[in-house]
């Protein structure tokens, strides 16, 4: 039927050519933005699935930093602890030649000078040191403050170790650091352990007897420090190895987000390409089609 008022033909090339330019506009931002998923009505239910995917990634990224950090501060404490422990072999020695009946005063003197020096230094490393800024193994002080406790002497430590609430580790270091506190009160000579008197009985070189006596309290000094030299070095490896999983499985869920949300380029490019040459078809068909209302005015001239 020919007629004015209603163009079929028409209709059905504008038709056409409206959703071959929104197939071709949707092609083209996916192409731009990379993304096959760039507002809610591309795919509603795959971009909930994408942003709990991507927020995951995020979560874990931020604990593997976390972990970074955790293990650095580990190290820390373990290198100080050696220090410590190379310092009381030190001391060792020189309460064991100190022991011995062929030094004489003098010598016992000039080692018991020595022996004091690497107290005062051993109590430096347990009262000062620092990590960013804040002591790591200062014990018992009071009053409370900037000089209070440290990191590991204050309380339970929580480590965040992954993205959810439940992938933390708590470690209490207070038991093993006060072994180490008291340890060292029986070990070292004109020091001031913090909620300590100025240091424990018997803590000279002056004799052989008195220097025997410290070869003992030295070991248990020693122990001590390798204990919490223990705890640290397991911990730094659980640490390492909840790193190494969640770089893992940070990688996979990367990947998967991506499958969902990433657009395929070379199936793009083909819609682009589809879409343009429909769009051109449909604007050429439209054209055609207004030659149907010169037809009508033709009949009626």
């Amino acid at each position: 039927m020919l007629s004015l008022h209603t163009n079929p033909a028409s209709n059905a090339a504008l038709n056409g050519l409206r959703k071959s330019a929104q197939s071709l506009a949707t092609a083209q931002d996916r192409l731009g933005t990379g993304k096959r998923i760039n507002s809610a009505r591309d795919d509603a239910a795959g971009l909930q699935v994408a942003t709990r995917l991507k927020t995951q990634s995020s979560g874990m990224a931020a604990a593997m930093r976390n972990l970074q950090n955790s293990t650095s501060m580990l190290q820390t404490g373990d290198a100080l602890l050696g220090e410590i422990g190379n310092l009381l072999t030190r001391m060792s020695d020189l309460a064991i030649q100190a022991a011995d009946g062929s030094f004489t005063q003098a010598d016992r003197e000039a080692m018991h000078a020595e022996y004091v020096g690497l107290s005062e230094q051993v109590l430096d490393v347990m009262n000062e040191s620092r990590y960013a800024g804040t002591y790591l193994f200062r014990y018992v002080v009071a009053p409370p403050g900037p000089d209070g406790p440290g990191t590991f002497g204050v309380g339970p430590v929580t480590f965040q170790i992954g993205s959810s609430t439940e992938e933390s580790v708590t470690v209490d270091f207070r038991n093993p650091l006060g072994r180490i506190n008291t340890a060292l009160y029986y070990a070292i000579d004109n020091g001031n352990l913090h909620d300590h008197p100025q240091d424990g009985p018997d803590t000279e070189l002056l004799s052989a007897e008195a220097a025997n006596l410290m070869v003992g309290k030295l070991v248990e000094a020693q122990q001590s420090v390798l204990d919490l030299r223990s705890t640290l070095g397991a911990l730094g490896n659980r640490f390492e190895a909840a790193y190494d999983n969640l770089a893992q499985t940070k990688l996979n869920t990367d990947a998967a987000a991506g499958q969902i949300a990433d657009a395929d380029f070379a199936t793009e490019v083909a819609a682009m390409t589809t879409s343009q040459m429909l769009t051109q078809s449909g604007t050429a068909m439209l054209k055609q089609t207004s030659s149907m209302s010169r037809l009508v005015m033709s009949l009626i001239e």
